[in-house]
């Protein structure tokens, strides 16, 4: 009993102060444990709700970018690959539709390059046919896409103040050239094979160059209906000339172009002049156009004495600015036969080929030789943009001038031609011309145009005002002669204020297969007048307008449709900006 007490009895106050001791450690190792899986917790929390919260700012975003792209591409035609071509690119949620545009145009550079890549090897081509005229048109191809990045480049790097409308009508006209230089590639094989191999290379870049002229059509669309609707009006380039008397030189010109446009041949000052016999510093076009000085913004004068020039000439893409004068339609003739028949493609036939930007051509005539049994031989082909013929004489028989793209204006000028005379895709509007049919070949029908315009969003189409259309022989008997028929879905032509003689067919119009015309084209005649004007046994189309309004016509005039008030003035060609 003792021992026991004494065992237990009353503590070591040493032992007391280290149990005490151990205890507080303890406790304040629990309350530090404690508090550690607290402020895990805690941070873990933390972290999760900013995780969620950036997660949940991403999953926003991400579906704000998409949404914003989903919307602009759903103007396009091709609305799932504009998509996928463009969402990945996408890194601002605050994209604006014009940054979604330049994407647009990069993905079809990019897309185009690679294609482009694939027409450099022949091999691919070799293996499906040696066909001479299939490897010319695989030679035009490469020609074509080239010009075509050229213009989508043209598109991308061009700085755009998108508040000014006017600035609009510059990229929708390199857009639909991009489109037609590639649409002309695959239209220039006669093989089904190759003409599908190269259908399905090209497949994505002519999807991507539509889904770009979409979405810029769509931006200017929006922007002028938000102009109209606050009662507002289009910001146009502000003009600081009046118009005189139809055929009087408008008073807005320069004194030196003035002059140059009133000047008789022999008194012009010309940077080169050529002559066949001699007199000048050249023989021959071509000769003179290799010394034009490449992308020159000055303007370089080539006088063309008169004379037979047998030649194929080209005014290539980087001679810029050339006018080039003779001594009249008749006198000065640049002649030449190239054909189809004799394996040809269209695309290279032209006797004169035009490619530099603001071409312009006066009292000159050109011709192709070759004749109404080597059916597509082009005399003149346009690609230039704001390209001008003033007092020319254009002749052959089909396709004679292939307006081919960008914006183009003739006037006072002579086509003569049988099938197709006048076609391509560029916006071109014709004044006071001779539009003159030839008789065809036996169980031929005569057709003045054929237009090619194959997307809704391009700005093209043939406007034919106050011209005078006669035949050329004075017996037409037995021959059909019609205003024009849709070589593409969209085909879109106007004849307005134009004198019509009598041999024109009272249907006016036909179909290029079949027996009628797809509802998607565009065809008007607007205040005609004439014996052949008569509209009232017309095809019964749906794409046939025959009651127009004036400002439904209004859209087709120099002012309006090749914006020729802002380029027109400064190559002293005579032209109405109205009606």
């Amino acid at each position: 009993m003792s021992s026991s007490f004494k065992k237990y009895g009353k503590f070591d106050e040493a032992d007391q102060e280290r149990l005490i001791a151990h205890r507080k450690t303890r406790k304040r190792i629990t309350i530090i444990v404690f508090s550690s899986v607290v402020l895990v917790c805690v941070v873990a929390a933390i972290v999760f709700g900013v995780s969620q919260t950036n997660a949940n700012k991403f999953h926003e975003k991400q579906q704000s970018i998409s949404s914003t792209v989903n919307a602009i591409c759903d103007v396009t035609l091709y609305p799932d690959s504009c998509y996928n071509s463009i969402a990945p690119l996408v890194k601002n949620g605050k994209i604006q539709p014009e940054d979604i545009y330049k994407l647009s145009v990069q993905v079809a550079i990019n897309e185009l390059s690679t294609a482009s890549s694939k027409f450099l090897d022949t091999g691919a081509f070799r293996s499906i046919s040696t066909n001479k005229t299939a490897f010319a048109a695989l030679e035009s191809c490469n020609e074509l896409l080239s010009m075509a990045k050229a213009h989508l480049n043209d598109s991308l790097s061009t700085s755009v103040d998108f508040q000014i409308l006017d600035a609009f009508d510059d990229l929708r006209t390199w857009l639909s050239s991009a489109q037609t230089y590639l649409q002309t590639c695959i239209d220039g094989f006669d093989n089904d094979a190759l003409s599908n191999m190269v259908f399905l290379n090209l497949k994505n870049s002519s999807e991507y160059t539509s889904n770009s002229l979409a979405i810029i059509t769509s931006i200017a669309n929006s922007l002028d209906s938000l102009v109209n609707s606050i009662g507002g009006r289009r910001r146009l380039m502000k003009s600081s000339f009046t118009f005189t008397a139809d055929d009087e030189a408008p008073n807005w010109l320069s004194s030196k172009d003035r002059k140059l446009l009133q000047a008789n041949s022999s008194n012009i000052d010309a940077d080169a002049i050529v002559a066949t016999d001699g007199t000048g510093n050249y023989s021959t076009i071509g000769a003179a156009l290799k010394d034009v000085p490449d992308h020159s913004k000055k303007r370089f004068v080539i006088y063309v004495k008169k004379g037979v020039y047998v030649e194929n000439v080209r005014v290539e893409i980087s001679k810029w600015n050339v006018m080039m004068i003779g001594d009249g339609m008749n006198a000065t003739i640049v002649s030449g036969n190239l054909n189809f028949v004799d394996g040809t493609p269209t695309f290279q036939t032209a006797t004169f080929a035009v490619f530099g930007q603001k071409f312009i051509a006066r009292d000159m005539g050109f011709r192709n030789t070759a004749g109404a049994t080597k059916q597509q031989a082009v005399a003149l082909m346009s690609s230039a943009d704001q390209s001008v013929f003033f007092r020319c004489r254009i002749e052959a028989f089909q396709d004679t001038l292939y307006s081919h793209s960008n914006r183009q204006f003739y006037r006072e000028c002579n086509i003569y031609g049988t099938v197709d005379f006048i076609f391509g895709n560029s916006a071109v509007v014709f004044q006071n011309c001779n539009i003159l049919p030839q008789k065809p070949m036996l169980n031929q029908q005569n057709t003045i145009t054929a237009q090619g315009k194959f997307d809704p969003n391009q700005n093209t189409g043939i406007s034919i005002q106050n011209c005078s259309i006669l035949p050329l022989a004075a017996d037409f008997t037995g021959v059909q002669t019609f205003l024009g028929r849709p070589w593409k879905n969209y085909s879109t032509t106007i004849f307005m204020e134009n004198f019509m003689e009598n041999f024109i067919d009272p249907k006016g119009w036909l179909p290029w297969m079949g027996t009628t015309a797809p509802d998607t084209i565009f065809y008007a005649e607007y205040q005609n007048f004439g014996p052949g004007a008569t509209n009232t046994s017309r095809v019964p189309w749906k794409g046939l307008k025959l009651n127009i309004t004036s400002k439904q016509a209004r859209k087709f005039l120099v002012k309006s449709f090749i914006n020729g008030n802002k380029w027109l003035p400064a190559t002293g060609a005579r032209f109405n900006p109205g009606f």
